[in-house]
């Protein structure tokens, strides 16, 4: 839902209501995973998707459903690979999804909408059961990385983990750290029993994560390049004030000039999270060792340095000497980058973000050919009840047979 905001926002200021269908659970592979929504006015105007083909057209028949009875039902699509495809998931796998109203009045919901809109941190729930099923709770706050789960504050009522009637996982150990990494991930999962009772299902927008470089020297620019085209706010720092130009990073979100270690240093714990990554591109250890030493102390998910592997050994050995520890010189991602074969600028910044990403997602960087099971790591359930039978049957029966034909411009 948080992810059609500026799509969202016009229709309910003008009075509209809209349905939303949410993925709630993804079996084996699908194109979208757990939170991807498509919304359906009453006029029958469509936003995003959650899949592709016929799936769509058995959504829309479920948000006008709920358009029209205030209700929240759920369905699932696909049951084996023969009907899989046949409902258009060709990937052979299966989705439950949850289909409810949002009207202009439903104020937790238009806030929460300007808030993704802003491209702000947000969470919000979503009933997804009971007799509560559809209702839209505000999470004002969510914890950062690393906290414990007991300390998470979902701040203000009716969502707290000290609330009597409020248990996230069942005390399962593994679905109360899922949850907890979830939350301060700002992933979408559902969470069962989590309100009196009742499942609900936890829909995140994480703003743009930020990448900050460094240095300010051709790798540099052409990381700032292809980080800004892969979603980084990216952050380019250079003591040298004749580099650091609009001309030569267009897409940079910052440009500083000032020494690396103290611009960090500069930084609030709010401006940096799990998913920051910074890397370290100056090739001058009187720069480089302090701006990594710094780093390596802030609450930041990924760091990393270029350099041959001299300059590592030497550069580790420098920071030993400034005290930092080997837990801490574990953390560093040095030489920087995975080994894709290519040494232009461009070609190192890909391999630069591959890492990124790779370390992010706990990827292995492998060919995907050579590995086995799914190709996608998404946020797992933590063991949600499944969708009503009858309800699922019915909203499939549309795409059961694999005779029937695509709509125009539906996937093979």
């Amino acid at each position: 839902m948080l992810e059609l905001a500026r799509d969202l926002l016009p229709l309910l200021r003008a009075g509209v209501s809209v349905a939303a269908v949410t993925v709630t659970n993804v079996a084996r592979s699908a194109p979208r995973g757990v939170g991807a929504t498509m919304a359906v006015t009453a006029d029958g105007a469509v936003l995003g998707s959650i899949s592709g083909g016929c799936v769509e057209s058995d959504a829309i028949l479920l948000a006008h459903t709920a358009l029209a009875t205030g209700t929240a039902p759920r369905a699932r699509f696909g049951f084996s690979d023969e009907t899989a495809h046949a409902a258009g998931l060709a990937c052979g796998g299966q989705v439950d999804v949850i289909a409810y109203r949002i009207d202009p009045a439903d104020t937790a919901t238009v806030a929460a909408l300007e808030s993704a809109a802003d491209d702000r941190g947000t969470s919000v729930a979503v009933v997804a059961s009971g007799a509560a099923a559809g209702r839209v709770i505000s999470i004002p706050g969510v914890a950062p990385a690393g906290t414990a789960f007991d300390d998470v504050a979902l701040v203000g009522a009716p969502i707290t983990r000290a609330a009597p009637d409020v248990t996230i996982g069942d005390g399962d150990p593994s679905a109360t750290h899922l949850a907890a990494r979830a939350i301060a991930m700002r992933d979408s999962i559902m969470l069962p029993a989590a309100y009196q009772g009742a499942d609900i299902l936890l829909l995140s927008h994480a703003p743009r994560a930020r990448l900050i470089v460094l240095g300010a020297g051709e790798h540099a620019a052409a990381l700032c390049r292809v980080g800004a085209a892969a979603g980084f706010a990216v952050t380019v720092c250079d003591p040298w004030q004749t580099l650091v130009t609009p001309e030569r990073f267009p897409d940079a979100e910052g440009l500083i000039t000032a020494l690396p270690h103290e611009y960090l240093a500069s930084l609030g714990d709010d401006e940096v999270d799990a998913r920051t990554a910074v890397c370290v591109l100056t090739h001058d250890e009187r720069l480089d060792v302090p701006a990594l030493h710094q780093a390596l102390t802030m609450p930041i998910g990924f760091v990393g340095a270029m350099g041959a592997r001299r300059t590592v050994d030497h550069r580790a050995a420098l920071l030993r000497e400034a005290g930092v520890s080997e837990v801490d010189l574990a953390r560093l991602h040095s030489p920087l980058g995975l080994d894709l074969g290519g040494a232009e600028p461009v070609e190192t910044a890909l391999s630069v973000l591959a890492e990124i990403v790779a370390s992010r997602h706990g990827g292995s960087g492998v060919p995907l050919r050579e590995r086995t099971g799914p190709l996608h790591r998404r946020p797992a359930s933590t063991g949600t009840k499944a969708a009503d039978p009858d309800a699922a049957v019915a909203a499939s029966a549309a795409c059961a047979s694999p005779d029937d034909s695509l709509p125009t411009g539906a996937p093979a």
